[in-house]
């Protein structure tokens, strides 16, 4: 695990235990539905590449070992627009804003690709 990653000057440090991805994704997504976010990958394979930019998000479904075990990001405003589907994520860290909110998720998955979240402040 890295001790601190920065992005957009947004330290992100803080790591999701994996036995608690369930909830911290439902209560995540409950309480960000609607704030917009962009998704990059980071991959030494495929290279960077931003995926999506200022989208509402709508929800992050964790599903676990034995369910599937990926992370699915959606994106829309009434009905799902976009999603993006990390396989067999390994660690999940959090960035915060200087007043706690949630600025930024990574997430590190089995084949080495990271993926960034950024949130726009609401």
């Amino acid at each position: 695990m890295r001790n601190c990653i920065m992005a957009s000057n947004i330290e992100i440090n803080k790591s999701i235990p994996h036995e608690r991805w369930g909830e911290f994704f439902d209560q995540f997504s409950n309480g960000n539905r609607g704030r917009h976010i962009s998704i990059e990958i980071i991959s030494s394979e495929f290279g960077d590449e931003e995926l999506i930019r200022d989208a509402p998000l709508m929800a992050i479904v964790y599903d676990r070992p034995g369910k599937g075990n990926a992370l699915v990001i959606e994106v829309g405003k009434n009905e799902v627009s976009y999603a993006h589907t990390i396989d067999a994520p390994t660690e999940v860290l959090i960035g915060q804003s200087s007043t706690g909110q949630i600025a930024a998720l990574w997430i590190d998955d089995a084949g080495g690709t990271k993926t960034l979240i950024k949130l726009q402040a609401s």
